[in-house]
């Protein structure tokens, strides 16, 4: 079967080649991929930012069908529409496995980082991390539950109440899918881009957010302070990974606010008003991508069409398209792209 392999680390070294078709072991379920999403860190892994087991087949956001269960597999049947969690591996001792809080298990190995992923025809997955789709999830939506799973992690850290003024910086897959979530919960949404986000910034609108800012052109503060009375946003979630977006986000929280970071930085130090976290007693959290516990509330959230992940998806290339999929996400044409695979 024809994968997407990264070979080694560095610049590139992203090829089409050749693989076995993986056989299905015991406590284990193969996949028949539909579609599987590019990720932020699969662009990375690509640029050379970002470790992976090279080689090994990129992919860890994608929906598909069953095609064969392993021994110990009673939940599941081919011809199930499914989708699975990145974990592949854990080693189910630490504290972290034993609370089901598997993104911050040392030893965790992933689809698509660790373990061969889902730019190909046919992955294996174990079978605890498999989730059935709702009747009204189709695969497009469905290739999406792994990025709204991270955006459902971060926003389950805060609570958010009916009337809250919620501000997003960054209109990319995650912000957008963190805004809509923060709508369900009855808040009034601001979401945050530059004038290369117009793409991302229309779309938020088209899907109901309630102010979309391009802060090149438009003051945020005095949108926020119209809606809160001069006192700031009750929660900011830091989508964009951009520094400057981490001290504007602190200056426009109210104080006792609540503030997310899910944006991950170019580099790991970088400047933060912690005087502003002091003496505005503001509650931080960070949030490292996605666990077992997001992952039905996100199904359910687009199964009750309360997030339209679908929306989201404005290119779709197969495996072979690499480059044009990576120009359009790089253009900022792109909003979210899925990869299909290819028959022999």
């Amino acid at each position: 079967m024809k994968a997407l392999v990264k070979t080694k680390l560095g610049f590139g070294n992203l090829e089409v080649q050749d693989k076995e078709e993986l056989q299905v072991g015991a406590d284990q379920v193969k996949i028949e991929v539909k579609y599987a999403g590019i990720c932020g860190s699969d662009i990375h892994t690509y640029e050379g930012h970002y470790r992976v087991a090279a080689p090994v087949t990129l992919g860890h956001e994608f929906s598909g069908v069953v095609v064969a269960v392993g021994d110990g597999v009673e939940d599941f049947k081919i011809g199930d529409r499914v989708t699975s969690e990145t974990t592949f591996y854990i080693c189910g001792e630490c504290a972290y496995c034993k609370t089901g809080d598997y993104n911050l298990c040392s030893h965790r190995k992933g689809l698509g980082t660790q373990q061969d992923g889902g730019f190909t025809k046919y992955l294996i997955a174990r079978k605890e991390s498999v989730h059935k789709l709702p009747e009204k999830v189709d695969y497009k939506s469905a290739a999406m539950t792994e990025p709204l799973a991270c955006a459902h992690h971060v926003v389950s850290k805060t609570t958010i109440h009916k009337g809250d003024v919620v501000l997003v910086t960054g209109p990319g897959p995650i912000g957008l899918l963190t805004a809509q979530i923060a709508k369900s919960k009855g808040a009034t949404v601001i979401i945050t881009g530059l004038s290369n986000d117009k793409v991302r910034l229309d779309k938020a609108k088209e899907i109901g957010i309630d102010y979309t800012v391009n802060i090149q052109e438009e003051d945020v503060k005095k949108v926020v302070d119209e809606l809160t009375d001069g006192y700031g946003a009750d929660v900011v979630f830091e989508a964009s990974g951009a520094v400057p977006a981490v001290k504007m986000g602190l200056d426009l929280l109210r104080k006792k606010g609540q503030y997310g970071q899910i944006g991950i930085f170019a580099s790991a130090e970088i400047p933060a008003d912690f005087e502003k976290i002091i003496q505005k007693e503001i509650r931080l959290v960070g949030s490292r991508s996605q666990n077992p516990h997001d992952w039905e509330p996100s199904l359910a959230l687009m199964n009750e069409g309360k997030v339209d992940a679908k929306a989201l998806v404005t290119h779709i290339f197969d495996i072979t398209q690499w480059d044009a999929a990576y120009q359009a996400i790089k253009s900022g044409e792109g909003i979210k792209v899925l990869l299909t695979p290819i028959d022999e």
